[in-house]
């Protein structure tokens, strides 16, 4: 029977106990072994060069570096490895910037250490592991709609953009919403600068086109 071939695991966290930890238990997995611990993100990219882990368990808020430009760095030299986020932060501004920037999988530092030893498997099998509570920021985000130029604007300005788009003039929109030339004016410019549009023509094109109109 052909042995299986030991996965070979970089660590990389600021915190020595946790570094620690986490060694202690996946080296008393047969098929895994821990080749390197690091305290940083550059401290991890230098590492990687000598000893070129399947998987690595990276962390995300570090000192000097932290672990999405690491994540970055290590993936654009070598695509093959595996890294796995193991962090205590679920803020969508630090999961999503992780995974574009190459991490496999993201698991919180709660997840019980069968769970890490298991993403660990799968990563060298390109299986990714998200967390629950991350996958679902992930699905919200995915599912909300995507906000328009026109959604920043005021009841108001829209009520204005409406009658641009049916081609009326300032003094007309004045009398159709009883209100001052000049507050016209006023709303037409800040229509022009949230759609970010030179003049009222492409500003009443806007409006036909999103179906405002």
């Amino acid at each position: 029977m052909t042995k299986s071939k030991t996965i070979k695991v970089l660590v990389v966290d600021d915190h020595e106990m946790v570094r620690r930890g986490l060694t202690a238990y996946l080296e008393t997995e047969n098929d895994i072994t821990v080749v390197g611990e690091a305290n940083d993100g550059s401290k991890a990219i230098e590492m990687v060069k000598t000893l070129v882990p399947d998987v690595i368990l990276m962390d995300l808020i570090m000192e000097n570096m932290g672990g999405i430009e690491a994540t970055a760095q290590i993936k654009e030299m070598f695509p093959q490895i595996q890294i796995i986020i193991l962090t205590s932060f679920i803020d969508e501004k630090l999961i999503f910037p992780a995974l574009e920037a190459g991490a496999l999988s993201y698991l919180l530092k709660t997840a019980k250490a069968e769970e890490i030893v298991y993403a660990i498997r799968s990563a060298v099998k390109e299986e990714a592991i998200i967390e629950p509570k991350v996958a679902s920021q992930m699905l919200t985000r995915m599912r909300a709609p995507e906000r328009q130029l026109h959604d920043e604007l005021t009841p108001r300005e829209l009520e204005v953009l409406r009658l641009i788009g049916n081609g009326k003039t300032n003094q007309e929109i004045a009398d159709t919403l009883f209100i001052g030339i000049k507050t016209v004016k006023t709303h037409v410019s800040n229509i022009l600068s949230k759609l970010q549009v030179e003049d009222r023509t492409q500003a009443a094109i806007y409006a036909n086109r999103n179906n405002l109109v």
